[in-house]
């Protein structure tokens, strides 16, 4: 059994879509005609997916992280209180408003149904599933303690999404006020000055070199401003196909690691990330070094990705998780020492919260003030560039007024 999704048309020419289970898809075709429909299309849900995640071009390649909160958390709600796994699954997929999660839910309840287990039905959506919740879950299964790592995954699916909404929310007025300050300048440039210098010209008078200056700035953005956003899209686009090459994208990441403050907001978060999910896959009696690799994967920076890899093969041979880690010198020595901490007292999940913990405290704290002190600068930069302008046009005012005199 399988679930389709389906397109079809009611008596009245209406169109409806939703999703039946069903054998084949002939099957959910005789179906809608039992039910009065005209069927249109019928897919069976993980084929759409698995040709969706092939796509180049698409805005639909996963589900977004608080989608992904919410249907782990009801799903945890529901396996805590007894509900069998399938009629929890058809709960959750009749609960969400989301055509597309409804899908994906019962596309898993339908491998649920057919005697697989939860991680197989899962894994037949990895764009929709990372790795690190389809092994969570299967170690779930195996140690019977389902239910629990569930919670466990609601918690660590939501802490994801609180992180990235927070991040997402300090960026926002930053780029604001960047988007605004451009257009203003932009305006000015391009029509104010333009209009106002044409008095000064009139008047055949040797101008100041700030009045010339800006003159000579207008007249360029007026007439060649296809040319600079034309250079400026095209870079964009230069420095992407560049960023494709895997060696290019490391000495860009390794660059980034340097930087004075942007390196330590980099290797904090994704220090929170790696701790984040290393924790819960060592509470879910996930393998050591399978849970390394997992948690590598989920570290956006190569260096510090590399620097994963190469403790996971030095752990393999025995070494401590927290000596090869630190001889990378990328992780911040806060983690390290309690990784080894909880080593030595045989409290790794303990530790790694506590890390993680550590890490987005110490985040929030740098993005908050950074924005509190963005924010100024950026109105600092503006008021620079208005007065250099307000300047530029009142120097010649000024200078007519000694001549006058």
């Amino acid at each position: 059994m399988a679930a389709f999704e389906y397109t079809a048309l009611d008596a009245g020419g209406r169109e409806r879509r939703g999703v039946l289970e069903g054998d084949t898809a002939r099957q959910v075709r005789q179906l809608l005609r039992e039910q009065a429909l005209l069927p249109v299309t019928v897919a069976e849900v993980a084929q759409r997916e698995a040709k969706r995640s092939r796509a180049r071009f698409t805005l639909r390649r996963g589900i977004s992280a608080s989608d992904l909160a919410l249907l782990t958390r009801q799903l945890a709600t529901l396996a805590r209180a007894g509900i069998p796994l399938e009629e929890a699954l058809l709960a959750v997929s009749q609960q969400t408003e989301t055509p597309r999660i409804q899908a994906i839910v019962s596309g898993v309840r339908a491998r649920v149904l057919e005697g697989r287990t939860l991680a197989d039905g899962l894994a037949a959506f990895p764009q929709a599933f990372p790795e690190i919740y389809r092994a969570t879950v299967s170690a779930g299964e195996q140690s019977g303690r389902l239910d629990g790592v569930l919670e466990r995954l609601a918690d660590y699916t939501e802490n994801r999404q609180l992180l990235q909404s927070r991040v997402r929310n300090a960026l926002v007025y930053p780029v604001l006020l960047s988007v605004v300050s451009l257009a203003i300048v932009s305006l000015l440039l391009g029509y104010v000055v333009p209009e106002v210098v044409n008095v000064f010209k009139a008047g055949k008078q040797q101008l100041p070199l700030l009045t010339r200056s800006l003159i000579a700035i207008s007249d360029g953005f007026r007439h060649w401003w296809w040319l600079i956003f034309g250079l400026a899209a095209l870079a964009f686009y230069g420095f992407r196909r560049w960023l494709k090459d895997p060696a290019a994208r490391r000495r860009w990441h390794r660059f980034q690691l340097e930087l004075p403050l942007l390196g330590r907001v980099v290797r904090g978060v994704n220090a929170a990330s790696f701790a984040r999910t290393l924790s819960i896959l060592t509470a879910s009696a996930v393998p050591v070094l399978d849970a390394l690799r997992i948690s590598g994967e989920v570290v956006s920076s190569l260096p510090m990705r590399d620097a994963v890899a190469e403790a996971a093969a030095k752990v393999r041979e025995g070494a401590p998780i927290a000596r090869s880690l630190g001889a990378s010198k990328l992780f911040p020595p806060m983690l390290i020492h309690l990784i080894a901490s909880g080593e030595t007292s045989g409290e790794l999940e303990s530790m790694l919260e506590r890390a993680a913990a550590n890490q987005e405290r110490e985040m929030d704290g740098i993005v908050n003030t950074a924005v509190n002190i963005l924010g100024p600068v950026m109105i600092l930069v503006m008021g620079g560039f208005v007065l250099l302008i307000v300047l530029a046009l009142l120097l010649p005012i000024f200078q007519l007024n000694q001549l006058v005199r």
